[in-house]
């Protein structure tokens, strides 16, 4: 615990300074090196001759998303089809991994010996929180530098209260389990929890950042269904990991695993906000 505490009072200061600080750019490559890393920890999840050739479909699948799709400051600014196309995909994917992950274990005969479907699902995880993220950071832009990193921060902050109040809540008060063959820990209770946390942060932090939604209900909407799906998220990747007989994507990260342990909520919960923010 004492090292988790450390390694969490380092890290979360720089992603902070990383969000704010770094020009576009920069930031690009960071968010591009910390998806590659969770190309290289799924890689696990998928059986192949190597970690590498298991990498190989998602890691091409990445970079031509890259070329094809408009990245320049001024396509990012405008949010096009193409752009909505890889957010209701994923969207769409993260519903199916909630159903996959509440109806574990029968839900694995429909996937656990389909490698394909295995590499198809880690495009549907990574690919889409990279373009989502870069999509918020670059929203605004020209006129306001700091817009965007508001908005990434935004949603950092929705995952991290609903994360505690998920905990307290389900260490108080949690009795119905979610998941139990998935993820015994996790109940109902901790759910609300999390959701009245994320909701309370996110009126204060809406207001703080200048974040604009169309109406509180919007807002109430948005942060209701970012919550969700990052909890459920966070459930599908245990799902993988069980499946995989694995306990942490990786060591990576001392006292807290991989990559994908730490931002397993935040692949779920940055393609939902960011299609839902921009569509409404």
């Amino acid at each position: 615990m004492k090292q988790r505490i450390i390694t969490a009072l380092i890290l979360a200061p720089l992603v902070v300074l990383g969000i704010f600080t770094l020009s576009l750019p920069l930031f690009e490559l960071a968010l591009l090196a910390i998806t590659m890393i969770g190309v290289w920890e799924w890689a696990q999840f998928v059986d192949g001759r190597s970690r590498m050739s298991a990498m190989l479909p998602t890691t091409v699948a990445l970079f031509l998303s890259y070329f094809l799709l408009p990245s320049t400051v001024d396509s990012l600014n405008q949010v096009l089809s193409s752009h909505y196309v890889i957010l209701a995909a994923a969207s769409v994917w993260w519903v199916i991994a909630s159903i996959l992950a509440v109806t574990y274990p029968k839900s694995t005969t429909a996937w656990q010996s389909n490698n394909p479907l295995r590499h198809l699902f880690g495009m549907l995880t990574l690919i889409p929180f990279f373009w989502s993220i870069l999509l918020l950071r670059a929203n605004g832009i020209d006129a306001d530098p700091y817009h965007g990193a508001k908005l990434v921060m935004f949603v950092c902050l929705l995952v991290w209260a609903a994360d505690s109040g998920a905990y307290f809540a389900g260490k108080s008060f949690g009795k119905h389990k979610m998941a139990p063959k998935v993820s015994p820990n996790k109940t109902l209770e901790g759910l609300m929890g999390g959701v009245v946390a994320a909701l309370v942060v996110g009126w204060f932090a809406a207001d703080w950042f200048d974040v604009g939604f169309t109406s509180t209900f919007s807002m109430i909407l948005i942060t209701l269904c970012t919550v969700v799906i990052s909890v459920l998220g966070d459930l599908a990747e245990s799902m993988f990991k069980r499946v995989s007989g694995i306990k942490d994507s990786s060591n990576i990260i001392p006292g807290h695993g991989g990559i994908l342990d730490r931002i397993d909520s935040l692949t779920a919960a940055f393609p939902v906000f960011t299609l839902l923010y921009f569509l409404f």
